[in-house]
């Protein structure tokens, strides 16, 4: 994957369009990315926020000048289609679940596969996230495991699995989301927060001393919960690693503990902003 020469099949990922000319306009005015302008081929990452601000759905999207590509988390896309169909009103577009097109992650070294409908960079390893109509005679293939490790090293986060529901989009370096965009649902949060305030937690990846615990187990900071574990695996460079969301005024420096596991800490998020300062991509 490093080297662009592998394939992933990610395809429990949850695949739907949204078609219509006012698709992207909609989507605009809906979720906290700036999509009005997306230009034709190109990928983005878009959230659905509560008017309080928390994180309530996530999905990434490709737009081919005609329709855009989206997909969800396992589980994700029942709901998600529920809640844009509720927003519709009188707006001209249609969306349809698609399980006759898969997701691939595939290496930049390798040519466009057969049944090709829509890729965008990855912001993981070295390839492309594409959707297929077949499944395509890859090659060299790699586990989701292997995926999830490159995607933990660059902090880039799976919304429903690295985020509940209190997370605010700066919780997790404004991912998906555009601070310079008109109003939409849960915005006047989102600037407060960058503007005045700071973010309650922040996302943190963790480097485990020899073994990787348990998703779900408790961050420790001088005997007190801090965060909770929400993603973690075998790197092949980093050893054990994982992503959570740990309180804010934790000190970036500090030792934490997991499950009885030394974990040191890769700042990911600025504490002061709630930024990304140091991508790993």
């Amino acid at each position: 994957m490093e080297s662009g020469t592998a394939a992933v099949a990610l395809t429990n990922r949850a695949v739907f369009t949204i078609s219509g000319e006012q698709r992207l306009t909609w989507l605009h005015s809906l979720t906290s990315q700036a999509l009005k302008s997306l230009p034709t081929g190109q990928g983005a990452d878009a959230l659905l926020l509560s008017p309080n601000g928390h994180i309530e759905h996530g999905f990434a999207l490709i737009d081919d000048g005609t329709t855009a590509w989206c997909w969800a988390e396992p589980g994700a896309r029942a709901g998600l289609l529920g809640w844009l169909e509720s927003m519709k009103f009188w707006t001209p577009v249609d969306l349809v679940a698609r399980d006759d097109v898969q997701l691939w992650w595939m290496g930049s070294g390798l040519d466009d596969p057969a049944g090709l409908v829509a890729a965008r960079r990855s912001a993981i390893g070295l390839g492309r996230d594409v959707l297929v109509d077949t499944t395509p005679d890859a090659g060299l293939l790699a586990g989701q495991w292997a995926h999830e490790a490159l995607r933990i090293a660059a902090g880039v986060p799976r919304i429903g699995i690295d985020t509940d529901d209190r997370t605010l989009p700066n919780e997790i370096g404004l991912f998906g989301t555009a601070l310079d965009k008109g109003c939409y649902r849960g915005q006047e949060t989102v600037a407060r927060v960058h503007n005045l305030g700071r973010p309650p937690r922040r996302l943190v990846l963790l480097l485990f001393d020899g073994s990787l615990p348990e998703v779900g187990s408790a961050v420790i900071d001088d005997d007190r919960q801090v965060g909770t574990v929400s993603s973690v695996a075998q790197h092949h460079e980093l050893g054990p690693i994982g992503l959570a969301l740990v309180k804010r005024a934790v000190p970036v420096a500090a030792t934490l503990t997991v499950g009885g596991i030394a974990a040191s800490q890769e700042a990911l998020v600025d504490p002061d902003v709630g930024e990304h300062f140091r991508p790993r991509l």
